[in-house]
């Protein structure tokens, strides 16, 4: 598999505007893209840093996963997101590989990226998300 770059890495946060504040007032990054993920009860922020991205993850609801993850740990690293060249292939890899996927078949995930996720069971209980970026001229952060 073809990993291009850490895409973003993303931080499940209590109260996105606040944390944006904080990361523009003390570090000078600002919030590139926004957006609402209504399918699953989230709001995202992308905060470009480089070739990066922090992403920030505000459930909208209690039993929005970014929502449970700061009621259980409170704000913090979310998951880590690296971008890949052919996601179908990434996948198919880590198939064959035996590794256990959340996703087996891509999703539509933030700015009409094709994402999955990698079962964290098998990475060290670490969420891992493969992306892979738009075609050229697409709407992406």
């Amino acid at each position: 598999m073809k990993i291009k770059r850490i895409e973003h890495i993303a931080i499940a946060v209590a109260d996105l505007d606040a944390m944006a504040g904080m990361l523009r007032d003390k570090f000078g990054i600002e919030v590139e893209y926004s957006e609402d993920r209504p399918a699953s009860r989230t709001r995202l922020a992308m905060l470009p840093v480089g070739e990066s991205y922090i992403e920030l993850l505000q459930g909208l609801a209690p039993t929005s996963r970014a929502a449970e993850w700061v009621a259980q740990k409170g704000q913090s690293l979310f998951h880590i997101c690296f971008e890949v060249e052919d996601i179908d292939a990434a996948l198919a890899e880590l198939k064959a590989k035996g590794t256990p996927l959340l996703n087996e078949t891509p999703i539509i995930g933030h700015g009409n990226c094709r994402i999955a996720f990698v079962d964290p069971k098998a990475t060290g209980n670490i969420l891992f998300e493969l992306a892979e970026m738009p075609a050229e001229g697409a709407d992406v952060h």
